[in-house]
């Protein structure tokens, strides 16, 4: 039976915070807030832990999870080298929702990194998660906690939607505020390269190091995570259309609502009056798409539609990351 355990994500009790940290030290799997989603945590240094990790969420076995430290010390011991480059990103903007490839030490549980000599590493911006690592004196192997595919979890119940018999603890501080997974930048190539867009934008990043590429081969690809499998998806058909397209949003929407319920997910009011149209509205900008969309999909998926549209936003800055998900999660 998992154990769900409701904390205070400014003052967390520390009970519950060394319950998870035995759990963690004793090879168990922990769910815990981040400032973007909700991680499905265990001893980054733990094979067999890590691996327990893979099996609770049917993830693929060549998808590398991030590793969560507590200090810049706690790098050392899962990195072999950090370059000048990370160190002043580090600086800038850790904690935050910035991961880090680097080169991968030894002792870290091969299967973090897929079998790959890199591994993804960043420090959480929430207490609960700080306070956690550190007690558990280990860095902690965290993808996001849900069932592999799904939309990420943003709230607990998410979690235990998704994964509740198979894990041994969830820590509840509420939701996320950010909403979406962290940037993934990989500092081992010259220039670094975005593996996966998130909060910190390549823009935020060139002011600090320099020029930043963009990666898109599988060969680049396949250092970070959430990049080469279909992530984010409800169970419903998901149907993206871009910004400014309100005539085309409400087509479609009629269009299927001939065959069955449909779901609606944007910031434009569409004139359609049915028992059979399920909308969702979220503010236009991309905080709040970031902050709502996953709840979103999954609120809608609840009613179980033929489809779920969904309207985009502006594919600059942080509205790249929302409009990278929401690609991800549309079969069209």
């Amino acid at each position: 039976m998992t154990q769900v355990l409701e904390l205070d994500p400014e003052r967390p009790q520390q009970e519950a915070i060394e319950l998870a940290a035995s759990t963690i030290r004793e090879g168990g799997l922990v769910a815990f807030p981040t400032e973007t989603v909700y991680g499905l945590g265990a001893d980054a240094m733990n094979e067999q832990a890590v691996l327990r990790i893979f099996e609770a969420k049917g993830r693929p076995a060549d998808n590398p999870c991030i590793v969560h430290v507590s200090s810049r010390n706690m790098l050392d011991s899962v990195a072999s080298a950090v370059g000048h480059q990370a160190e002043r990103l580090i600086e800038r903007f850790w904690p935050g929702p910035l991961t880090l490839v680097v080169e991968r030490k030894m002792e870290v549980a091969p299967s973090v990194s897929a079998g790959l000599s890199t591994v993804a590493v960043r420090m959480p911006g929430n207490r609960i998660a700080l306070e956690l690592i550190w007690a558990a004196r280990t860095p902690i192997a965290a993808p996001s906690a849900n069932a592999s595919g799904r939309p990420s979890p943003t709230t607990a119940a998410h979690v235990f939607d998704d994964l509740g018999p198979r894990i041994n603890l969830i820590l509840d501080g509420g939701p996320t505020n950010i909403g979406i997974e962290s940037t993934v930048l990989d500092v081992t190539t010259d220039p670094p390269l975005i593996l996966r867009p998130g909060w910190i934008t390549q823009q935020m990043l060139s002011e600090v190091i320099g020029p930043v590429g963009r990666g898109d081969s599988d060969q680049d690809l396949q250092r970070s995570p959430g990049t080469r499998h279909r992530h984010y998806s409800p169970r419903a058909q998901v149907i993206l259309v871009d910004q400014g397209l309100t005539e085309l949003l409400e087509r479609i929407c009629r269009q299927h609502l001939k065959e069955g319920a449909v779901g609606f997910i944007g910031h434009s009011r569409l004139a359609i009056d049915d028992a059979m149209f399920h909308s969702i509205y979220l503010g236009a900008h991309a905080k709040d798409y970031a902050h709502s969309m996953y709840a979103a999909l999954r609120d809608i998926d609840l009613r179980n539609p033929r489809v779920i549209v969904v309207e985009g936003i502006g594919d600059s800055d942080e509205g790249a990351a929302v409009m990278d998900r929401l690609r991800r999660a549309a079969s069209r």
